[in-house]
Formats: structure tokens, C-alpha cells, sequence
């Protein structure tokens, strides 16, 4: 077993015993438990030269598995890239005060949301703004995150944005000045008042105490160039859960010590908790059943009526030049399984599980 696998395996019933468990979180504890192990059933395979078989444990699939999402990154950075624009992008991060945590944990899908509405509004109100892009089509998408660097609870989002977008008519792309693309005042104090609105709508602004309204929030923008950087970094995070195996350095059966880094310091540290503290810091990030965490908006949008080789078009129009932008070939997927004994690439036959056959060949 993974390391993290051992620890909730170790302590599942206990930490049901005596904590609160939501449906969601008794699916991800069973998941997690059960992933690649003969509970979660087992694939026979079968080589066509040979006739020898094969059994491989399945996987839980679970989105908050340390172990089942780690191959697919990749494959999303590449889908990212096809769409990469040649102009400067930006990565924009949206924060909620320490204050409206709990209401948060509470009402998990309706705060998340009110988030992503409040920020995706308040992106593109700013970049109409002719101040700063004034375009009326922007192009960005959305990531949440609901963990910090100790995996404790600090929900936000970052957006990689476009530095740019497309005027009324669609006719002509217009560019941010250099290296700016919105002021991180504006953009704190509109994202503060559509997310009041936002919590205003679900019914929860009663709950909200009226200090959150009157202190800063904190929000960032900064550029990252062609947005490859931004993209990669990104990329670890779209299918990572708040912690991986990796990072945990020692596990003694009651104690779990993970390393983690401070921002703006490349000094690895530890932390080191309670196996039960570790898997409710764990399960507060799991995320609402079918909640939608990776977010596309404007010309990025699937619907969007405007095509990406359109809008190339139009830049290559500005600024009479565009890059090869496209990656030469798609990340290798996972090599096929192949015979012990002959090396053939072994066809799969059926799934068991609980001793039955449930799915097979034809």
C-alpha cells in the first residue's frame, strides 16, 4: 500500500468513530481504502500467444485519490497548449478572508461557486474596461484549490488569463500596455462587492459577519510570459489532491510527518500530525458530488462561437508575426500491458469483483 493509503486503512473507522463524516467523505475513505487492492476488483488479462493469464487490482477512480490521478496532468497540460494565443498571459489569484471559512465548509458548493461567479464577473468587467484592456471578449480559465501548503483549509482560485481579448464586433484583437494588466485594488474591491452579491443571492449573507466587508481581500495578478510556466504549475494541480505520497516523509502508525515549503523559500520543512488530524485535514477538501473545479470562460469557452485559429488570425494581423505554438506531439499515454513470459501485449478478459465476474469480453 501507498503510504497514504496505509494511513487511512490504519485509522478509517477509528476517525469515523469520532468525527463527523459527510456522504461524500465515507465514498473518498471506502475509495481511497479499497483502490488497487482486491476489494476494489480485479482485471484478468489474458495473452493471445501464450494463453497465460494476468490479474491486475482496479483503481477507485476517485478524483481525491492520491494514486489514481497522477497520469493524467500531462495529458490536460497538452489539451491547454493546443489553445496557447501568442501574446502575454497573466495568472490571477482570488482569495476569501479566514472569516468566511467556516461559512464555507458549511456550504461548500454554494461558496465555491459564488467564488468562481464573482471572480469570472469581475475579470471580465475589468478587462472592458478601457483603462486597462478594453476589450469585450476575454479569453481565461479557472482553477480551485481549497488547500495551503500544510494542507490546512484556505479555498482560492487562480485563472490564466489572456493578455487580450476581442472588440465588439469581433473584428480586432486589442492587447493589455506591456506587462499590466489590471490594478489588484480594482480588482480586489469589485471581486469583494459581486461576492457579497454572490453570497446575497444563495441566502448566506446573514451569516457573514459586516467586519469581512470592511477589511482588504487579497487577490494577485502578475504576468508569466507565454503562459507555459503557468500552465505547467497548473498542471500539477488540476488532478493532485491536497497531499501527495511524496511529500510524506515518515509514518509511524499514529503520527504522519509531511515536508512542505514556505512561499518564497526553497528550504524544505515538516509537519508533523496526528494520524486523525492528517485525514480531516484530508477530507475538508473534498470537493461537493459532480462540483466543476477547472473552469473555462469567454473565447476559451467550449461554446464560444469564435474559433482559437480565428483569433490567431487576428493577433497575426496586430502584431504581423506568429509563433509555432502548437506542441510537436501529445504526451506518451501509458504502455499497454505485455506478457511475463512472451512479451505480447496481453487482452483484457473480464472484471471480478467480490468473487463474481461482473464485466467481461465478448
Amino acid at each position: 500500500m501507498k503510504l497514504i493509503q496505509q494511513i487511512f486503512h490504519d485509522h478509517a473507522q477509528e476517525y469515523r468513530a469520532k468525527h463527523y463524516v459527510s456522504w461524500q467523505q465515507h465514498k473518498v475513505l471506502d475509495a481511497i481504502c479499497k483502490c488497487r487492492t482486491p476489494d476494489a476488483g480485479q482485471h484478468i488479462f489474458v495473452c493471445p500467444d501464450c494463453n497465460e493469464s494476468h490479474t491486475a487490482n482496479s483503481s477507485c477512480g476517485n478524483r481525491h485519490c492520491p494514486i489514481c490521478q497522477n497520469d493524467k496532468a500531462a495529458d490536460w497540460v497538452y489539451r491547454q497548449q493546443l489553445k496557447e494565443l501568442p501574446c502575454t498571459y497573466f495568472l490571477t489569484t482570488f482569495t476569501v478572508p479566514r472569516e468566511l471559512h467556516r461559512i464555507a465548509r458549511s456550504n461548500p458548493e454554494k461558496v465555491y461557486r459564488a467564488m468562481f461567479d464573482a471572480s469570472a464577473q469581475t475579470l471580465k468587467a475589468l478587462e472592458a474596461d478601457k483603462r486597462f484592456v478594453g476589450c469585450t471578449l476575454s479569453g481565461f480559465f479557472g482553477i480551485l484549490h481549497t488547500w495551503g501548503r500544510q494542507i490546512q483549509y484556505h479555498p482560492h482560485i487562480h485563472y490564466v488569463v489572456a493578455g487580450g481579448g476581442l472588440t465588439d464586433d469581433r473584428g480586432k484583437w486589442v492587447a493589455p500596455r506591456g506587462d499590466f494588466l489590471v490594478h489588484v485594488r480594482a480588482l480586489s474591491a469589485l471581486y469583494k462587492g459581486k461576492f457579497r452579491a454572490e453570497l446575497a443571492r444563495h441566502g448566506l449573507l446573514e451569516k457573514v459577519c459586516a467586519s469581512v466587508w470592511n477589511k482588504d481581500w487579497v487577490v494577485h495578478c502578475k504576468s508569466v510570459g507565454s503562459g507555459q510556466s503557468a500552465l505547467k504549475y497548473l498542471g500539477a494541480y488540476v488532478f493532485r489532491v491536497a497531499i501527495s505520497n511524496a511529500r510524506i516523509v515518515g509514518y509511524d502508525g499514529k503520527r504522519v510527518t509531511f515536508k512542505y515549503y514556505k512561499v518564497g523559500s526553497r528550504r524544505a520543512r515538516t509537519c508533523t500530525l496526528d494520524a486523525l488530524e492528517f485525514i480531516r485535514r484530508y477530507l475538508q477538501h473534498v470537493l461537493p458530488r459532480g462540483f466543476v473545479k477547472v473552469r473555462h470562460y469567454g473565447f476559451l469557452h467550449a461554446k464560444c462561437s469564435v474559433s482559437i485559429e480565428q483569433i490567431r488570425e487576428l493577433i497575426r494581423k496586430v502584431c504581423d508575426k506568429l509563433r509555432k505554438l502548437l506542441p510537436p506531439e501529445p504526451p506518451e499515454k501509458l504502455k499497454p500491458l505485455t506478457c511475463p513470459s512472451c512479451s505480447a501485449i496481453m487482452k483484457w478478459k473480464c472484471l471480478i469483483i467480490g468473487g463474481r465476474r461482473v464485466v467481461s469480453s465478448p
